[in-house]
């Protein structure tokens, strides 16, 4: 049975002033999210991600397009009336009332009984692990706490689906790994649909069951992590997630298994055929091998000097200049068996087919 679809969001554009002043900030944007799914809109500043998020959530009506929340037509409806509701980035939190009241401000407004609101307010503080602090104010919490307290408010009377605007930005670099794995857990726990806004390439991979890679108002891929991370299909998004090396080449021949190009310098490599990306031969393409993906070993395909060593603990990444012109970089785990190379060595690069991924642009 084929999960069931939350919003479907059909050719979608939104178009901001007009004549030679005008800004494209979605251009026939199509996505559908399904039931209980967390959905990351990942991409650079000013790609429409925010955009998006506001034309579901009702700020915005797109220029063109439908919107259907659970089949029914959401464009027309306002904000209040869309079983939608928002996390912002500023939290925007009542000051003056404590962090009960501010959870339980939204069900009053929809006149929820006295004795419901209570129990529901307790519910959603020990769901966010904040059952002690309803008294506070949110001065006296943490920013980690007080995005607890905007989660529990925007959770607590049971939107269809929740919308998050890049709501981990304001913390420091621990507390932001913290809520990442906090916000997953909430959204297993509600089985509510999650959409939410990032930048940050890591947040998208640790939180996400799927992600829609964004830029300049289209979405160029989606898919799983693991899809996305290791089968990018456009140069951007394997460019903009992690770190890879571009080779131009030339399509040598194709089969069911495998496919061989010849690079611009004359060697040759092979891919692992792909149904997405299907290069006929005399066909020029982007090659992109992740640093991580290649070995330093002796009778490997390209040949190159180190250039730069740097030393992250975990892992060394070697800068090294090919033979035939260009960088490249390879990263290795450090590992006792795995001795440094030095800075003016010169190196072979195994590439394994798998590693060699084809791309559209």
């Amino acid at each position: 049975m084929a999960d069931a679809v939350a919003l479907d969001i059909r050719n979608v554009s939104k178009t901001f002033g007009r004549g030679s002043d005008a800004i494209h900030a979605l251009i026939n944007v199509s996505l559908t999210i399904r039931e209980n799914e967390f959905l990351t809109l990942l991409g650079p500043s000013g790609c429409g991600k925010t955009t998006l998020l506001r034309l579901i959530a009702g700020f915005e009506s797109p220029s063109k397009g439908e919107i259907m929340l659970e089949g029914k037509p959401l464009i027309g409806l306002p904000p209040f009336r869309r079983p939608v509701n928002t996390v912002f980035q500023s939290y925007a939190l009542f000051p003056h009332m404590s962090v009960a009241d501010n959870v339980a401000f939204g069900l009053e407004m929809q006149g929820w009984a006295r004795d419901a609101i209570e129990t529901r307010v307790e519910e959603m503080l020990a769901l966010v692990k904040l059952g002690e602090r309803g008294r506070r104010r949110p001065a006296e919490l943490s920013g980690g706490q007080q995005q607890r307290v905007a989660l529990a408010r925007a959770l607590a009377n049971q939107p269809r689906v929740l919308l998050l605007d890049e709501p981990l930005s304001a913390l420091d670099l621990k507390l932001r790994k913290e809520m990442q794995l906090e916000l997953k857990r909430l959204q297993l726990s509600t089985g509510i649909t999650f959409v939410f806004v990032t930048h940050d390439q890591e947040e998208a991979l640790t939180m996400s069951d799927r992600i829609a890679v964004m830029h300049e108002g289209e979405i160029l891929q989606v898919g799983s992590p693991r899809e996305i991370y290791s089968h990018p299909t456009r140069r951007f998004v394997a460019d903009f997630i992690g770190e890879s090396n571009f080779l131009e080449a030339e399509c040598l021949a194709a089969d069911k298994e495998r496919t061989r190009f010849r690079l611009t310098s004359g060697e040759e490599l092979e891919s692992l055929a792909d149904p997405l990306v299907n290069p006929r031969p005399g066909v020029k393409v982007t090659l992109a091998i992740r640093p991580e993906r290649v070995d330093l070993t002796p009778g490997g395909t390209l040949h190159a000097t180190v250039e730069n060593v740097v030393y992250l603990g975990t892992d060394t990444t070697y800068f090294l200049r090919l033979e035939t012109g260009g960088g490249f970089q390879v990263r290795r785990q450090n590992r006792a068996d795995t001795p440094p190379v030095a800075v003016g060595e010169r190196v072979s690069l195994g590439i394994a087919p798998e590693a060699v991924q084809v791309l559209q642009d």
